[in-house]
């Protein structure tokens, strides 16, 4: 019989010592019993030693190792099996004539070991699953009368070793039907996004602006009737912090809870008319995301909360008491405020919409491959809104299904991975605040409006259209724009005046350039007509200046450091701002660190 030390690479010691590591896995991909061509019931000592280890004494054997093999290990308590004895060699023939076992994983061969009777018993195990499968195949004529006799002999005097292992697996088998039955448990996964803004805004000379301060109008027939600033804001610093915790309780649902903090109030707010606070010049990240502007800054708030589950495998419902409109309409690839264009008036049409964030349902519908239909009904719950004025949805005073409140559709289509093309539309009901629509919740509208004389206003509603697309022409270049059309209609409430209307315009065209220096990098350039005025511009008491058209100008740099954590420069150039043709022009600088984990 062949020395064990000449074995080639598919050797038994290594074999033996490789399939006790891997008896706790190769049953999980198979529901076989480990079996014999015999039956051995007797349980015999070995060198007039008899084992009673237990299966806990079976798992350290798996997990522990005395000499530096991961595999395996010596256990003391068990009596070895040295290459002189006959059970030994009897194994060794039958691998050698079966090809039962191969060798350690790294394919050497550790013939000087001698072997742990489990060790040995896993590898007789595994030659009798051998010789089962020749039988069923119906190649038994392949197993000779003196193998089988060496295995009736071997099955005998390893009994209690196959049982044990055979009660292992059984016992292993059970713990996984058990997690296959229950696989997923409850997780929470957080993750979070922090910003760090560097802003400083100028522009060439005196800046006249409507209203007494960027939130409050004052009377046609003030005196003076224009704000004219004169110095320009002083760099700021700020930060802004979202912690996301998303729990499935399914693995195909998810229950949202963001939570923001932030004490942003970028220097361009300093030139605007009341109404167009965060409207122009102002990088999204540099917010305050608490109620109260700066005097709430760097206050923990809840900015969304909601539940997503699937209705069918290509509906999706979304329901909450914050969700966040932007999250699933008028979405573009180049525009994405995290990698893209990331100003306010770029991140969305400026004509939408009156809720950032709602109460409410939406529903995802995936019809195609090619198609995907959005809608949802919001009632306005934003955050960063003080709730003894706004957050309608959660007033008993005014409920879930009185203004402010939304109904937005859109249409996507994707005939291919580099083009989408989208068309929205966004019905809203607007409430009067202090008889004037506009200014948070007044989208459409930049500004505030009134009746044309000072007077109040009921409640107003308005409609938006909008087109939205975004198109990678090739790997390094891309084009994206919008166009979005809002008509609102006010209603007077001093009695004989009509009904009045205020028609807007938006525009942004742009290009992009993906990767550019850096795989993972974005450049964007665009031009903007954020709020143009085409009928209605007497209703306005701010925000329709003296018939100018304000137009931006837009370059944003998203350069990735690494995976988490990238630099993003953006430049802004305002010409006629708040409307005014003869306002000089502004210019906004912005640096952003961001970093996500």
């Amino acid at each position: 019989m062949t020395n064990v030390a000449t074995i080639c690479k598919g050797s038994l010691i290594a074999a033996a010592t490789f399939w006790c590591l891997l008896v706790e896995t190769t049953f999980l991909s198979s529901s076989k019993v480990w079996g014999s061509p015999t039956q051995a019931i007797a349980t015999k000592t070995y060198q007039n030693t008899t084992d009673t280890t237990s299966i806990t004494e079976v798992t350290n054997f798996v997990t522990t190792n005395n000499d530096s093999m991961a595999q395996v290990t010596s256990v003391s308590q068990l009596s070895d099996v040295q290459p002189t004895d006959w059970a030994f060699q009897a194994l060794q023939s039958l691998v050698e004539r079966y090809g039962c076992i191969v060798g350690y994983p790294d394919s050497t061969y550790r013939g000087n070991r001698a072997l742990t009777r489990y060790e040995f018993a896993a590898g007789l195990n595994a030659c009798l699953d051998r010789v089962n499968e020749l039988i069923a195949a119906a190649t038994a004529n392949q197993v000779t009368r003196e193998d089988v006799e060496a295995l009736q002999r071997l099955e005998t005097e390893f009994a209690a070793e196959l049982a044990t292992l055979r009660g292992r697996v059984d016992t292993l088998e059970a713990q996984v039907a058990e997690l296959a039955a229950n696989q997923f448990s409850t997780t929470t996964k957080l993750t979070g996004n922090v910003f760090v803004n560097l802003t400083g805004a100028f522009a060439d000379g005196t800046i006249l602006a409507e209203g007494e301060t960027a939130f409050r109008t004052q009377p046609r027939t003030a005196t003076p009737l224009l704000r004219q600033i004169d110095e320009d804001p002083h760099i700021t610093l700020s930060n802004l912090v979202w912690l996301n915790f998303n729990t499935s309780f399914t693995s195909r649902d998810s229950l949202v809870v963001q939570l923001g903090a932030g004490n942003g109030n970028s220097p361009a707010n300093q030139f605007v008319s009341a109404g167009l606070y965060n409207t122009w010049g102002v990088p999204f990240t540099d917010q305050t995301t608490a109620p109260g502007g700066t005097e709430g800054a760097n206050d923990v708030v809840v900015r969304e909360l909601f539940y997503s589950f699937p209705v069918t495998d290509n509906l999706q419902a979304i329901v909450g008491s914050r969700i966040n409109w932007y999250r699933y309409f008028d979405t573009n690839r180049f525009t994405f405020f995290l990698t893209g264009a990331g100003s306010f008036n770029s991140s969305g049409s400026t004509l939408l919409n009156t809720i950032d964030r709602g109460s409410g349902l939406a529903l995802l519908w995936q019809i195609n491959d090619q198609f995907r239909l959005n809608v949802a009904y919001l009632g306005e719950n934003s955050e960063f809104l003080p709730s003894g004025v706004f957050n309608s949805s959660s007033n008993p005073s005014q409920g879930l299904f009185n203004p402010t409140n939304t109904i937005t559709a859109e249409l996507t289509f994707s005939p291919s991975d580099r083009f989408n093309l989208r068309l929205l539309y966004n019905r809203s009901n607007t409430r009067a605040i202090g008889g004037q629509i506009g200014g948070a919740i007044g989208e459409p509208i930049y500004g505030f409006a009134d009746d044309g004389f000072d007077g109040p206003v009921d409640n107003a509603t308005a409609d938006v259209v909008s087109v939205n697309f975004d198109w990678l022409i090739a790997d390094g270049f891309g084009i994206f724009g919008r166009y979005g059309y809002g008509s609102t209609n006010l209603f007077p409430l001093t009695p004989g005046l009509p009904d009045g209307e205020v028609n807007a315009q938006s525009l942004q065209l742009g290009v992009a350039f993906p990767d550019l220096i850096k795989e993972g990098a974005l450049l964007t350039l665009s031009y903007l007509l954020p709020f143009s005025i085409l009928d209605g511009r007497n209703f306005l008491a701010s925000g329709g200046g003296d018939g100018g058209v304000q137009y931006e100008f837009e370059a944003t740099y998203f350069y990735p450091l690494t995976n988490n954590i990238a630099l993003v420069p953006a430049f802004y150039v305002i010409g006629n701002p708040n409307n005014f043709s003869n306002n000089p022009t502004v210019y906004v600088g912005n640096l952003r660190a961001q970093f996500s984990f």
